[in-house]
């Protein structure tokens, strides 16, 4: 367990490379959440085809926490069948990530709770 002030590595290489953070074109499915607490905004973008997560991008405006947050569930996610994807939790990211101090989980839940309501969006029109 990480300190409440120290980020890991994994959470460090995540923010400063991150290869899934751009706003996507033609894609199947859009949510944004915001949290006004924190000030951390969620937009993720999926493109799906035949059930599977083809493409992944995400735009977020926070903090390391919260864009290393959105870069592991991408990687956790993309080329996963939607019925896997769904199941991936906050749990899944942290341990990814190398856990992060007890005061940023909330940045793991919101990335999940993005996926959700885009997953909603998308299930809407199909």
């Amino acid at each position: 367990m990480t300190d409440q002030f120290t980020y890991s590595k994994k959470v460090m290489e995540y923010f400063k490379n991150p290869k899934f953070s751009r706003e996507m074109k033609n894609y199947d499915a859009v949510a944004e959440l915001g949290n006004v607490k924190c000030g951390d905004v969620f937009r993720i973008f999926l493109k799906i085809k035949n059930n599977k997560i083809e493409d992944i991008s995400y735009l977020s405006y926070g903090c390391m926490a919260a864009i290393s947050a959105c870069e592991s569930f991408c990687r956790l996610i993309k080329g996963k069948t939607i019925e896997k994807a769904k199941k991936i939790s906050y749990e899944d990211i942290r341990k990814d990530l190398g856990d992060l101090p007890i005061f940023k989980i909330h940045c793991t839940m919101m990335v999940v709770e993005t996926f959700k309501k885009a997953m909603e969006n998308y299930e809407k029109k199909h």
